[in-house]
């Protein structure tokens, strides 16, 4: 398959973050294999453009600073001292672009289903092709000697300490916060694993960070195929 399951695990300073500001870590992580990948789907077009509807009816660019969810990635951005125009969360940045153009972006099967359930959760979703991570992803503060290539960059950036972070056994970045993902693990219409993230924060219940996992796993084995396996899915028993 040309590549190795990675492990997961999250730095005890992440988690500590839960404290500052009353807003906490809520986050899912798992593994999606045999996955066959294509540029787009009709059935999937027609999800698109009503997830887009319901958030131009539901949101305006000014309601968006009202939004709790929204405002829990801002309370994790003050935390780590990153709170300003150049680090807006990935769900924020999205809802944006659906209420200036009135449409989700196409890119490709398996990118397209985690935006869409971004944009209806309002949480933070990625994937990362398993065949450009080296070894374990840790969840961790960065100390600045990471390597880190932004997406749609022709070069890399250097990265500030003190920020959270995934970064892989290379000790590069695969997602600086829930801001930008990395040229490293782009996911193309040749990828085949991911490893996937569903962060949330403490305005979100952790079913609903459930939820938005689950709903990523259905239309991905739907439109893609793939087999699940789950790295870390701390949700309590009665959620």
């Amino acid at each position: 398959m040309g590549h190795t399951t990675p492990g997961f695990s999250t730095a005890p300073e992440v988690e500590a973050l839960e404290a500052l500001d009353g807003q906490g870590w809520r986050g899912a992580y798992f593994v999606m294999e045999g996955l066959r990948n294509g540029s787009e789907h009709p059935d999937l077009e027609i999800l698109k453009v009503d997830a887009a509807q319901e958030a131009r009816e539901r949101f305006a660019p000014d309601t968006l600073r009202e939004d709790p969810v929204l405002e829990g990635f801002r309370a994790l951005h003050r935390a780590v001292g990153r709170a300003n125009r150049k680090t807006v969360s990935s769900p924020e940045n999205l809802l944006r672009l659906v209420l200036r153009s009135g449409a989700l972006p196409r890119v490709n099967l398996l990118v397209d289903i985690y935006n869409l359930v971004s944009i209806q959760s309002r949480l933070a979703l990625g994937a990362h092709d398993l065949a450009g991570v080296e070894g374990d992803i840790r969840l961790r503060l960065t100390d600045g000697t990471e390597g880190f290539h932004p997406l749609g960059e022709g070069a890399p950036k250097p990265v500030a300490p003190g920020e959270y972070a995934y970064v892989d056994d290379a000790n590069d970045v695969l997602c600086r916060m829930e801001v930008r993902q990395v040229e490293k693990s782009k996911v193309g219409l040749d990828t085949r694993a991911c490893f996937y993230i569903v962060q949330g924060n403490g305005a979100t219940p952790w079913e609903a960070v459930r939820a938005a996992a689950e709903e990523t796993i259905a239309l991905t084995q739907r439109f893609c195929g793939g087999k699940v396996r789950w790295l870390h899915a701390p949700w309590p028993e009665s959620s």
